[in-house]
């Protein structure tokens, strides 16, 4: 499709198998679409209170952007070759300290569509839609599919 138009697929990736079946799901979808592939991952550092006057410090003690940064690629390669059109569509890797659910809507704004996994890495094993999936679910700025993939375990 060359009418000019920019086409966007936002994809929320966490590092679990189901963002990455998501990722898988929206690169065959950019392709069918003429659209790229905006693959955000958000962190959030950890603090805590150092001393009264002092406030909270970092207790990160390593690079937390570069070890996000680094799972990123992984799942974003993993994700490209398990496709068949990984080769085919652009990919841009986005990095954003805050909140999953409000960064992803955030940069969704004016995108094709929101795509995530149905749940992530969270502890509630039993859950069929996870807390950002849900969040996403009821405040998406553009359309969302949340893509269930069937796992078992992660």
């Amino acid at each position: 499709m060359s009418d000019g138009v920019v086409r966007r697929i936002v994809v929320g990736v966490e590092g679990s198998g189901y963002a990455r079946e998501a990722l898988i799901w929206a690169i065959e979808e950019a392709h069918h679409r003429g659209a790229i592939v905006e693959v955000v991952t958000c962190y959030s550092p950890t603090y805590v209170p150092a001393a009264p006057d002092l406030g909270y410090v970092p207790l990160d003690s390593f690079d937390l952007a570069a070890e996000v940064e680094k799972m990123q690629s992984e799942v974003v390669d993993s994700a490209a070759a398990a496709s068949a059109y990984g080769g085919d569509v652009e990919i841009r890797r986005i990095l954003r300290k805050g909140r999953p659910a409000d960064t992803l809507m955030t940069v969704a704004e004016g995108a094709t569509m929101l795509v995530v996994g149905n749940r992530g890495r969270g502890g509630f094993a039993g859950l069929r839609l996870g807390s950002v999936s849900q969040a996403i679910a009821h405040h998406s700025p553009c359309p969302l599919v949340i893509v269930r993939s069937g796992l078992e375990t992660d």
